[in-house]
């Protein structure tokens, strides 16, 4: 049950309702962050799924935990007012299969990730954990700098500020008891 009122017939849209009626201005600025990052990062669809998993993981948001890239991330860009096609092209657009997603919480004793998606997905588990930790970690900033460019680890970490914003805004408000509409039920 939502945190906040919800009106009967926005019930099937409770974020989308949140986002539009209570806050407009900071919601269109939220789903433009959030189209933003999928529409142009150029990290690999593996790395982004794999910290954002993570993410969801930690942020405890059902929505996120149950989305795909495979089957949901083209009609969330489209219904977002982005061109799917276009952030397919910007980067390596191979989706993950679902070993992939059920390895996320286990990933340290897993053989399924790259070098770089575990690096994706130990930054994400420390931004949403602990953030201090990464403070005087200066082997875990060599391994990222070993892997990733300067452009590509901020662009990580934009992404995942975006994914634990917006996760814990629609898990905390209870938002996110919906399916997203291309999503089964």
């Amino acid at each position: 049950m939502p945190r906040i009122t919800i009106p009967q017939e926005n019930a099937h849209d409770p974020l989308g309702y949140a986002w539009s009626k209570f806050t407009p201005e900071i919601g269109a600025a939220a789903a433009a962050y959030s189209l933003t990052v999928y529409e142009h990062s150029r990290l690999s669809m593996r790395e982004m799924e794999a910290a954002r998993m993570r993410t969801a993981l930690i942020n405890g948001c059902h929505l996120c935990r149950d989305m795909r890239a495979e089957r949901d991330l083209a009609g969330h860009i489209e219904r977002s007012g982005g061109n799917a096609e276009q952030a397919a092209r910007v980067r390596d657009n191979t989706p993950p299969d679902e070993q992939f997603y059920r390895n996320i919480a286990d990933w340290r004793n897993s053989n399924a990730y790259s070098e770089r998606e575990r690096l994706a997905i130990e930054f994400a588990e420390r931004f949403g954990d602990a953030p201090q930790s990464m403070d005087e970690d200066e082997d875990f900033w060599t391994a990222m700098h070993d892997h990733f460019s300067d452009a590509e680890i901020v662009d990580l970490t934009f992404a995942i500020g975006s994914w634990v914003a917006l996760g814990r805004f629609t898990h905390i408000l209870a938002l996110d008891g919906v399916c997203m509409p291309t999503m089964p039920e």
